[in-house]
């Protein structure tokens, strides 16, 4: 037997031992989903994850396969009839073909065995419900019930049965529906998007940790906006993220209008997304105005003011994240300081800038200077060309002149040069706020520019001004 597709022969070779299980076994066995779909598509991954659906247990074939692939290692999930073969380069994951119901209030399916075609008709999309036989008599067959190639070709995203009652049986797929639009840049069908704006409120079964699992997957995407306008339209991301939705809409007083911060955001986003992968600079890009609605003003004298939005929106990172069920770790510490300093760097380049202002910038934003300055000029979104090869070229300033101060001072991942005991030996004090006091007043000297950024500028500062600062302290 040889499977026609080119693909990998490593691939090639583990479908023709799993096609020897399966007869051995009197279990038909497919490959379906996503290899499938991606294969067609000519995005078929080298390492990939590779599904299998098998009419019989898949449990039992999987431990069939593990023990004729030397090195391989066998994870058995019962409470889901699942299994996962792992090699070196695959993970194979097997499961008996099934038919599922559902009841109205979870999206925990009652389970019977079923055919190929009860567990196609289960699939989420078309696209997905596409799958190759890996049996004797008709090895290598596609078999595509509902037309997904020709929704491939087209561009399509629809789902296999009725939408109402695929987004009914598991709200997830409304996610996954526009996630793989956004990825593949696919079209939703009307049908299906119009179910997926009737059924919106359903998504609120699922957990955060699946919705964030593919919301992740959207802003990853090569231009991730496509998908956030989706889940705008349909009104999913009402459900989850209230705060987005609340940046859309722009007000007017005496003639006098600000951008539409929706809109907005999602350009910077998609900025961003074209010049780095990083997840969390991407998140830095969507959290970066969260909080302008809550401190929207109008002025007579300068117009709309947003006054504070960069600290709230740091504020409020923690506890979006929270309830996204993001984490809680240095990520989120990451973005939230994004936040906090992204209108940093735009004031510096309307001013003439000075040493002490760059020094104060490179403490504050540490080793994330880079994504930071990223962020900002990602954040210059005027249609005005001058504006914005002004704007670019002053942050071109800006970021020569870091480079020149880090390279004189070193103020990136600063630490004071004096130690709380050196001080308490050098005056003969003993623990006190005045150490603290102490070393704060060096921190403002060298970064003002006062001294250099050295341990004996340092010691003798603090000499000089010991009597001061015992004074102060007693």
């Amino acid at each position: 037997m040889k499977l026609e597709y080119n693909i990998p022969s490593a691939h090639a070779t583990v479908f023709e031992k799993i096609s020897r299980i399966g007869a051995r076994l009197n279990q038909p066995v497919y490959v379906v989903g996503g290899y499938v779909r991606d294969y067609y598509l000519g995005r078929l991954k080298e390492n990939p994850d590779i599904d299998f659906v098998t009419v019989g247990s898949g449990i039992n074939f999987a431990k069939e396969l593990h023990k004729e692939l030397p090195g391989s290692s066998l994870a058995v999930y019962k409470q889901f009839g699942t299994a996962q073969v792992k090699t070196e380069n695959l993970e194979l994951e097997f499961v008996g073909a099934r038919k599922e119901s559902y009841r109205r209030d979870s999206r925990k399916p009652i389970v019977e065995d079923g055919t190929l075609e009860d567990d196609q008709q289960r699939r989420d999309l078309t696209i997905n419900a596409l799958s190759w036989s890996l049996n004797k008599n008709d090895f290598g067959l596609l078999n595509d019930p509902f037309e997904g190639m020709q929704d491939l070709k087209a561009g399509i995203i629809k789902t296999p049965v009725d939408p109402k009652q695929t987004f009914s049986d598991d709200p997830l797929r409304m996610m996954r529906a526009i996630r793989f639009a956004t990825q593949l840049n696919f079209h939703i069908h009307e049908e299906t998007f119009e179910a997926i704006s009737n059924m919106a409120e359903r998504i609120n079964i699922i957990s955060k940790e699946r919705i964030i699992e593919e919301l992740n997957k959207i802003i990853l995407a090569p231009k991730p906006s496509s998908g956030f306008t989706m889940l705008f339209k349909t009104r999913l991301l009402n459900e989850f993220f209230p705060e987005m939705v609340d940046l859309h809409g722009v007000k007017e007083v005496n003639g006098q209008r600000h951008k539409d911060n929706f809109w907005h955001t999602l350009q910077v986003l998609d900025n961003v997304a074209e010049v780095s992968d990083n997840l969390w600079l991407r998140w830095s890009a969507i959290m970066h105005d969260i909080a302008k609605p809550p401190t929207q003003r109008f002025d007579n004298q300068v117009g709309w003011t947003f006054h504070g939005h960069d600290a709230l929106g740091a504020k409020w990172t923690k506890r979006i994240f929270k309830r996204l069920s993001l984490p809680l770790d240095e990520r989120m510490k990451y973005v939230q300081k994004l936040v906090r300093l992204h209108l940093r760097p735009i004031a510096l380049v309307s001013d003439e800038v000075s040493d002490s202002a760059i020094r104060r910038l490179i403490f504050d934003a540490g080793d994330d200077i880079e994504d930071l300055m990223t962020l900002c000029r990602a954040d210059i979104t005027s249609k005005n060309e001058y504006k914005v090869e002004r704007f670019q070229n002053n942050f071109n300033k800006v970021e020569k002149k870091i480079q020149e101060v880090e390279k004189k001072d070193r103020i990136r991942n600063w630490k004071n040069p004096l130690s709380g005991d050196e001080i308490m030996t050098a005056l003969n004090i003993k623990p006190s706020k005045t150490i603290g006091n102490i070393k704060d007043a060096v921190k403002e000297a060298i970064l003002n520019g006062d001294i250099p950024n050295d341990h004996d500028a340092a010691f003798e500062y603090m000499m000089e001004n010991k009597e001061t600062f015992l004074r102060e302290s007693s």
